[in-house]
């Protein structure tokens, strides 16, 4: 074989070697991925105790999720920014659970006197809630404040007319989701959508992962 054809030998070789070790590389950083710890939930406050009313004209509580580890958001019906895109967020979340799962989502309104259960029945209809696992929950604004607020960690300020940009500019709220364990304790908060460096795709995996960690709890 002449010096050429050596070479080539050489090249071919080398670049079979280098494939094998990229596949080899990749297959650890795979395993090592599959083996990463979970993810830190700490406590970070517990839910105060509330009476609210669902979609369906049902008194929901916090024993009535009590048992259950559930995620929740805070929207409101006639909202023309972020709102919509949350509540299909939360449709995805709802379609990504496994039926074996216990969760429960949870969306609260900012705008107690517009979306009655009437209305938020029809927002669950169209955005194809499932009422046994998707609370859309309304009622006194005082207990919908003390929930999100100081239980959720959820902000909502309602906007002065004199700083709406449009009609439906009724309130500045909080865009993260949250997860709540079987106890009724906060543990965990994703952003969804401000910033650039927010990724959807990996937030929903995220809150998967811990609400599959916390219903592994006992």
């Amino acid at each position: 074989m002449n010096r050429t054809g050596k070479a080539v030998s050489w090249s071919i070789w080398i670049g079979v070697a280098l494939t094998a070790l990229l596949l080899a590389l990749a297959m650890f950083l795979l395993k090592l991925q599959r083996t990463s710890p979970p993810q830190i939930l700490h406590v970070i406050g517990s839910v105060p105790a509330f009476t609210l009313t669902n979609q369906l004209g049902q008194a929901i509580t916090r024993d009535t999720l009590k048992g259950c580890v559930w995620v929740a958001d805070i929207i409101f019906t006639r909202c023309a920014g972020p709102c919509p895109v949350m509540t299909r967020q939360m449709r995805e979340l709802q379609d990504a659970l496994p039926s074996s799962s216990g969760a429960r989502l949870v969306t609260l309104t900012t705008d107690a006197d517009y979306d009655t259960p009437a209305v938020l029945a029809k927002e669950a209809e169209r955005v194809g809630a499932n009422a046994e696992r998707w609370n859309f929950l309304t009622g006194d604004k005082v207990t919908i404040a003390n929930l999100a607020i100081d239980g959720l960690k959820l902000t909502a300020v309602a906007t002065k007319p004199e700083e709406r940009t449009n009609p439906a500019d009724l309130f500045v709220h909080s865009t993260i989701f949250v997860v709540v364990d079987k106890q009724g304790q906060l543990r965990g908060a994703f952003q969804t959508q401000e910033g650039e460096m927010v990724n959807w795709s990996q937030a929903k995996k995220q809150i998967l992962a811990a609400v599959k960690q916390l219903e592994s709890e006992p």
